[in-house]
Formats: C-alpha cells, sequence, structure tokens
C-alpha cells in the first residue's frame, strides 16, 4: 500500500468516530515523547491577505492617491508608529504591540512571486524556490528529524483537511477537526492474531499512533478548562482548543489553523474589515488565556497570509499582488516593527518588492525558539535580528 496515501486514510480526522478495521484495535500506544514546553502556532490567512490595508502607510500620501476607493482614513487608523498603524478593526493587535508581545515583520515575501493561491500556498507551506516542488512541508521535515520515532501529536493540525506544511516522512501529526470528538476505541485484545503480510508492520505502527493521538489528546483536554470566553466563531473555536492542549500539557512542538475569505477583489472594505475583526477578536481571547495561564511565554503565534493585494485598487477591492507583513505574538518577541516601511514609489510592476524573504522568518523561529538547526530541513536564508 502507498505510504502517503495510507497516511491520508488513517492520519486524518475531521470530527466524528473514526471507524478502524477490526485488527487495529489490538495495538496499544506508546509512551509520550517528552519534546519540551516550546511550540509554535500557525495562523494562515487563506485567500491573500490585503497587508497595505492590515498594517497601513497612513502617512504616506501615495497610499491614498494609488487606494482612492479602498484606502482607511488617517483619523481610522490606529497603534501609530512611524507612519504605519493598524486598521482600526485591530484594536487589540494595537493593544498587544502596546504591552510588548506584538512584532511586524514588513514586506515579507519571495523572489519570483506566485498570483495563484493554491502554488504559493504550496511553496510558503513547503518553503521551497518557485521553480522547486517537494512533497514533504518544511514542518513536516522538521518533525520527522525531531522525534526519534514517529509521534502523531508532535504536530496538530486543527482543519478538516490535511496541511502539506505538516507533512513528513513519518506521521508525526494529526489533522483534528474538533478535539473533543475525538476518541478512538482502544478495545486491547491479545489473541488478535494478524497476517504474516509483511505490510502489517507498517499498518502496526499507524494503529498505534491514531490510538496514542487520541488518548494523548483526550488526556490534555481533560486536565484543562477555558479561562475566558471565547467569541462564537470558527476560528477562536480553533484556538481554544489549542489552548487547552498547550494548558493540559499535550506537548506539541507545532499546532496550524486557517481563516479563509482574504480574497477581497470586490466589496472589500466590508468583507476585509469583518474578517480582520474575526481575526483580532479570537488572537486576544487566545493570547489573554495563555498570559492568564502564564503561559505566553512558551507560545510564538505566527501570523501570515500566501501574499499580499497589488498596490492600486481595481475600484472596489485589490487583485493577487505580492509582499506583505506577519505578525509575531508571544514568545518573548521583542515588539519590534522589522524591516522598512512599504515603498509605494518603487514598485515591481504595480506590486511591492519584498524586503524579507518568508524562510529567512522560519530560519528564525527554528534556530532562536526550537533551538534547531535550520539548514538540516534545506533551508539556507539566515535569520533575522531583533526579533526575539
Amino acid at each position: 500500500m502507498n505510504r502517503r496515501n495510507f497516511l491520508s486514510l488513517t492520519g486524518t480526522f475531521t470530527g466524528g468516530m473514526l471507524v478502524l478495521p477490526e485488527f487495529l484495535h489490538a495495538f496499544g500506544s506508546q509512551n509520550n515523547l517528552v519534546i519540551g514546553e516550546q511550540c509554535l502556532v500557525f495562523i494562515q490567512l487563506n485567500g491573500g491577505n490585503d497587508g497595505l490595508n492590515t498594517f497601513i502607510p497612513y502617512e504616506n500620501p501615495l497610499y491614498y492617491d494609488l487606494r482612492t476607493k479602498i484606502a482607511i482614513n488617517k483619523n481610522e487608523v490606529i497603534g501609530k508608529n512611524k507612519g504605519m498603524a493598524f486598521h482600526p478593526a485591530l484594536k487589540d493587535f494595537a493593544q498587544i504591540q502596546q504591552n510588548g508581545d506584538l512584532s511586524v515583520i514588513q514586506n515579507v515575501g519571495y523572489p519570483e512571486p506566485v498570483r495563484s493561491h493554491f502554488r504559493s500556498q504550496e511553496i510558503w507551506q513547503t518553503a521551497t524556490d518557485s521553480n522547486k516542488y517537494l512533497n514533504e512541508g518544511w514542518l513536516g521535515r522538521y518533525l520527522d528529524l525531531q522525534c526519534n520515532e514517529h509521534q502523531p501529536t508532535a504536530g496538530i493540525n486543527l482543519d478538516s483537511i490535511d496541511n502539506l506544511a505538516l507533512k513528513g516522512v513519518e506521521p508525526n501529526s494529526i489533522t483534528v477537526k474538533d478535539p473533543n470528538k475525538f476518541k478512538i476505541r482502544n478495545d486491547k485484545d491479545e489473541n488478535v492474531k494478524l497476517s504474516d503480510n509483511p505490510q502489517l508492520d507498517f499498518v502496526r505502527k499507524i494503529a498505534n499512533s491514531v490510538t496514542e493521538g487520541s488518548d494523548d489528546i483526550q488526556k490534555a483536554l481533560s486536565k484543562s478548562t477555558s479561562e475566558i470566553s471565547y467569541p462564537k466563531t470558527g476560528l477562536a473555536k480553533n484556538l481554544e482548543w489549542i489552548a487547552r492542549l498547550v494548558k493540559g500539557n499535550l506537548n506539541s512542538k507545532v499546532y496550524y489553523t486557517s481563516l479563509g475569505g482574504f480574497d477581497t477583489h470586490d466589496n472589500q472594505l466590508e468583507i476585509h474589515k469583518r474578517k480582520l475583526t474575526e481575526l483580532n477578536d479570537a488572537i486576544f481571547s487566545f493570547y489573554t488565556d495563555l498570559k492568564k495561564a502564564q503561559l505566553l511565554q512558551n507560545v510564538t503565534i505566527v501570523v501570515f497570509s500566501e501574499f499580499g493585494r497589488r498596490v492600486k485598487d481595481n475600484g472596489n477591492g485589490t487583485d493577487h499582488g505580492t509582499a506583505a507583513p506577519m505578525f509575531i505574538i508571544g514568545g518573548n518577541n521583542k515588539s519590534n516593527v522589522i524591516g522598512t516601511n512599504p515603498n509605494l514609489s518603487d514598485l515591481d510592476n504595480g506590486d511591492l518588492k519584498h524586503q524579507i524573504d518568508f524562510r529567512s522568518v522560519y530560519s528564525t523561529l527554528l534556530q532562536q525558539k526550537m533551538n534547531f538547526d535550520y539548514t538540516k530541513i534545506g533551508i539556507n536564508n539566515k535569520i533575522i535580528e531583533g526579533l526575539f
């Protein structure tokens, strides 16, 4: 059986009870791998978030000249800092930055940018050049080297579909839609006899993996509660689950979730405001929850999108662009604004020129937060000074 196809059947959970062949229930679980306190939480903004209307160059007159229909009034922006400020929907981002817990990395992108949603997401998730392809994600490759043997909860993807970033050779991550419903029946029967087919060695490994993953998640949930009330949105619910798992000592290295709806070709002002409000409220609840639990220093939240939008509006929205800001929250970051303000007078065919390669962000996270040599997974971009 093809290994990757088998994993796609057994390693992905979308909320209900996973029905396994009866012989799989015979296998027990492995001891949990001790993998340290630090973890990374990735929030991917699907659709290409408009960075210029998220972290806004409100003092640059070209911003208003080029965006006559969608520019945010300079009297409405918040958290003004050296010519940049947040969209008014991100009032709590501004507060988190004022608290010293949020850094902004400006003009993040990659050479020879691709404006296809799917392909650009794939580039970010595999950390490859735009003309190269890999089957494994950058976090999956990291977990392959970091885990001595396959560890199903080293990476947790809160979604209904798998994420390429977490795919590795070994099944070191699990996709879960609703952790509370992720319960695998563990009927141990020592008398179950397996076939002599050698491929069942791999089946045994996966059986142990999914059983252990279910057990570990339920144990973590049983040891934690939500200390605050979260908004009633999908992203907020996912972040509430992540907070529960972190507080319950699941000891996962990586958590991943996403928020869609950022492809704002039309009616951008209203749609973008609504999506940024959802993002702001969910993250602030998560941030507050972690601070109350005194765990914010152990959790680094990374907010990004596959590309930004074009600088000039299209009349009622924006089309696919290139560079955009990333946001780093928690993890004892230095709360800096890194990189120069967007240069709106020096564009690449109407798009921002990227200043910082996204793989430099990855390098920095792996080296400074996870104590890992990023070159071992094929990333050679230098770290960013002043982030942590």
